[in-house]
């Protein structure tokens, strides 16, 4: 039997195969005892050596399987010499020619590296966190200090000429179709060829009240239709002319005009009122007719919430020739009334009329920042804001006598602005405001032309309401 050459420990870390013996083992006899295997360890004829001998690259017998399971020996790996190159096929005009390397081929034997995987986005990436306001505190006095500079925008040196208006009586008429006509339809059906009884009272009094004439009044308009009249006939006109009377009666005490003092310089007027409510458009037309009147009048765009509100003010400031003092959005709505307050002051100016940002009234928090605004124009003149004006929009109906309960708590409401009166059929709803509040009304509006808002008449709107001519 030839001489089987075992690996040493390092062979067998690298599980290198063991060279095959050149010698072929010699056939055994026929006749040969056949010799029991040994155990593990023994070696009887004492042939397997103490070292192993061989090179590395010698068979590395596996122990774990027995010492002639020989793992497979890596392929032996060889240098190219110069001589065993392969010859490259090139043409005779090619040989032995400098080739200058091809951009973006690899030189013989260079392994491009790998390319850098691609980021992939995650497909629903997650949402930045919104920053959170650091809480600034208040400077003494609520007195905001200002980063953005105050800017004072100086109109034209000769505000817009108006165009060529219809009267006022046409235009509100115009504006109070929509309420008029519902009325004017339900007592024509109720009253053509039919007595007077109590269904038919009944019936009027619902229609008042779906005019949001409020139950109060509604009722009473009713019973005067009814007074002395009960099982008798009675012309649709006449009883309008009996609903313009009761309504001219509700109003009279609050149709009162806003009066400018002019020994306050400036007269500071406060408008507030909820989002869409026209505060804007309103301070425009107001300016309109107090520079008509010969006073002189600055603007403050305290709605610094809403960037269309500051540019608004300034197109009616270029409008009515009147200086808006502004800021930039987002900046202190006291500080700025503040510092409006002091440059009107300075600058020897009649009205300073105030926006503010539009507020729901059940916000609590924007409430007090209402408030706020007031305490602070209060450090330069005790008795401003000389009036507060909440502007109202006739559309919300019934909703508005939410809005004047919480603002009259707030910031003090001394009198009413009713605006988008020809966007309803519920006018009526000036009369509830009176017979709940008794506040003032000062103008009324009936479209967005700068010449349709006009000061409160009584007459005019009971009249109006009823579908009567003016009388």
């Amino acid at each position: 039997m030839s001489e089987t050459k075992q690996p040493g420990w390092f062979g067998r870390l690298f599980g290198r195969k063991a060279e095959t013996p050149t010698d072929t083992p010699a056939e055994t006899p026929a006749d040969s005892p056949v010799e029991a295997p040994a155990e593990p360890g023994h070696d009887p004829a004492g042939t397997m050596p103490t070292e192993p001998t061989g090179t590395l690259s010698e068979g590395v017998p596996d122990f774990a399987t027995g010492a002639d399971d020989v793992l497979p020996a890596p392929p032996t790996v060889t240098e190219a010499s110069p001589e065993t190159e392969p010859e490259h096929d090139l043409p005779d005009e090619l040989a032995g020619a400098d080739l200058e390397p091809v951009e973006g081929l690899q030189p013989e034997g260079v392994v491009p590296a790998a390319p850098e995987p691609e980021r992939l986005e995650p497909e629903h990436p997650e949402p930045e966190p919104e920053p959170v306001a650091e809480a600034v505190a208040e400077p003494d006095a609520e007195l905001p200090a200002e980063s953005a500079p105050l800017v004072i925008y100086q109109p034209p040196a000769e505000p817009e000429a108006a165009a060529e208006k219809r009267g006022w009586w046409s235009r509100l008429t115009g504006g109070l179709k929509r309420t008029s006509s519902a009325l004017s339809d339900r007592v024509t059906g109720l009253f053509t060829k039919r007595k007077l009884d109590a269904d038919t009272l009944e019936e009027l009094e619902d229609a008042l009240i779906q005019a949001d004439f409020g139950l109060e009044t509604a009722t009473r308009i009713a019973e005067a239709v009814g007074k002395g009249r009960y099982e008798k006939g009675i012309a649709p006109d006449e009883v309008r002319a009996i609903l313009a009377t009761e309504v001219e009666h509700a109003l009279a005490p609050v149709a009162q005009p806003l009066v400018i003092d002019t020994t306050k310089k400036p007269f500071v007027i406060l408008m507030i009122g909820v989002n869409g409510a026209g505060k804007t458009t309103t301070i425009g037309k107001l300016t309109q007719k107090f520079r008509a009147q010969g006073h002189s009048v600055m603007l403050a765009a305290g709605d610094t919430f809403r960037a269309a509100a500051i540019e608004q003010l300034k197109v009616w400031g270029e409008r009515t020739g009147a200086p808006v003092v502004a800021r930039a959005q987002g900046s202190d709505a006291a500080g700025l009334a503040f510092d409006a307050l002091q440059a009107a002051r300075d600058a020897g100016t009649d009205i300073l009329m105030i926006d503010t940002a539009g507020r729901l009234q059940n916000k609590a928090g924007l409430m007090a920042e209402l408030e706020k605004v007031i305490r602070v124009i209060r450090k330069l003149d005790e008795e401003a804001p000389h009036a507060v004006l909440l502007v109202l929009d006739a559309t919300v109906g019934q909703n508005a006598l939410s809005q004047v309960e919480i603002f009259q708590k707030a910031a003090g409401v001394t009198g009413l602005v009713m605006t988008k009166l020809d966007g309803t059929a519920r006018g009526g709803i000036l009369v509830a405001l009176a017979a709940k509040f008794g506040l003032p009304v000062h103008f009324i509006g009936v479209g967005e032309g700068v010449d349709d808002l006009e000061p409160f008449a009584a007459r005019d709107f009971a009249r109006a309401i009823a579908g009567l001519d003016k009388g």
